[in-house]
Order: structure tokens, then sequence, then C-alpha cells
């Protein structure tokens, strides 16, 4: 999972997205704020073209390049997320640390808060010699039937 370097609270709501673009100095353009609404509202992660497609769809007008542009500018700024998929990058709105279940056959990745056990953590810094600042742990299964 990619993290960035950026300091901040954990951005648990729309307002919370917005006010850390604010605090950040990024502008808060119409297009920024249909790409923010539309990743709250859906809850999943959205491939660039889906974001764009939904928007228009929405009758929102807004370019493929400003949706990309956008995008970029969010995720590297820490605001939402962005993950490296094998059908391409993803977006989702929870930035903060979170693990994700990936269900094989739906192609969904659920978002999952985690925390293991600290007995878990110390072994893993034991057989590395490194320490444990964060963790994201991807799972992979079916839905039960």
């Amino acid at each position: 999972m990619q993290k960035p370097t950026i300091s901040k609270k954990p951005i648990r709501s729309l307002e919370d997205a917005i006010d850390q673009c604010q605090t950040q100095g990024m502008r808060v353009s119409r297009q920024r704020r249909y790409i923010l609404e539309l990743l709250w509202q859906a809850k999943e992660h959205l491939s660039a073209r889906e974001i764009y497609d939904r928007l228009n769809q929405q009758g929102k007008a807004i370019g493929h390049t400003s949706v990309y542009q956008n995008l970029e500018a969010l995720s590297s700024s820490g605001i939402i997320e962005c993950i490296e998929h094998c059908d391409g990058r993803l977006y989702g709105n929870i930035s903060d640390s979170h693990s994700h279940v990936n269900c094989l056959d739906t192609n969904q990745i659920i978002d999952v808060h985690i925390t293991l056990p600290e007995e878990i953590i110390r072994l893993v810094e034991e057989q590395t010699g490194v320490k444990i600042t964060d963790y994201s742990i991807n799972f992979y299964g079916y839905r039960n039937s």
C-alpha cells in the first residue's frame, strides 16, 4: 500500500477530506469536490475511468484529464487511497492505515481495520530486525455460499 509522507489526522468523512485539502493549501475546485463526494458516496474502490463515467452519468461534466490530475493530486497528498491493482489503479476514500479483503469471485476490495496482537508485531521485528511502525494486510478469499 502506498503511504503518504504527510503527517495528518485520519480522514473519516467527506468534511474531513475537504478540511485536509484546505489545510494543505489545495484549492477545493468543483471537480475535486465532485470526485471526493463520489468516493465517499460509493464507499468502494473505483478506477479513474469508473469515476469519470459515474460523474458524467450524474450530469457533472468533467474531462478525463481533470479526473486523472485531481486523483493524482488527492492521492499524492494522502487525502484518498490509491491501490495498484492487477487491473490498474483503484481509488478509495479511506487514506489512513488499513487492510484489504480481496474477494476473488467478485473482484471487490473491502476495507478493514485490523489491529494485530503485539506478540505478532514483536515476532516480525525479531525475525527481520526491523522496527514495525505501520502495516497493511491483504486477505484473499471467496464469498461464503
